[in-house]
């Protein structure tokens, strides 16, 4: 699997968790969405639905394994920051088969691209900190 194609999965990823948490629409008419408004040839269909699937069904358990790091209550964290870390700590839990390294990086990199200036680095503190309990293998 190309890089490029995992890394535009997680992006949708992002942007569908996004919608779900601002909407509260059901997680199936969100992917449904997404699908036909994107180019499928350039995702891993499987991998999207993964992920988006797995965030809304174990949000509660990555939200509490998140909390511990956070600063600040957890329902005062930015949506956009609040997808990307509930995305990669799905990751981290779930898809052992990717390197944690590499998650941390693409969370940074999404992180980037859709938050605020400097949300990279908030994002990145606290995945350092939750792998150790996320990535309990």
């Amino acid at each position: 699997m190309k890089p490029n194609v995992r890394r535009q999965s997680r992006s949708l990823a992002v942007q569908g968790i996004y919608s779900w948490q601002v909407s509260h629409n059901p997680i199936a008419d969100i992917e449904q969405q997404l699908l036909l408004e994107n180019n499928v040839k350039q995702l891993d269909v499987a991998y999207f639905q993964d992920i988006l699937r797995g965030v809304v069904l174990h949000h509660s358990k990555l939200d509490e394994a998140l909390k511990p790091y956070l600063e600040r209550p957890f329902e005062d964290v930015d949506l956009v920051e609040k997808a990307v870390l509930r995305v990669s700590a799905y990751e981290l839990k779930y898809r052992l088969d990717v390197p944690y390294k590499v998650i941390i990086n693409e969370a940074i990199e999404l992180a980037k691209a859709f938050a605020a200036d400097d949300s990279h680095k908030f994002v990145n503190g606290i995945l350092d900190k939750a792998v150790r309990v996320l990535r309990t293998n």
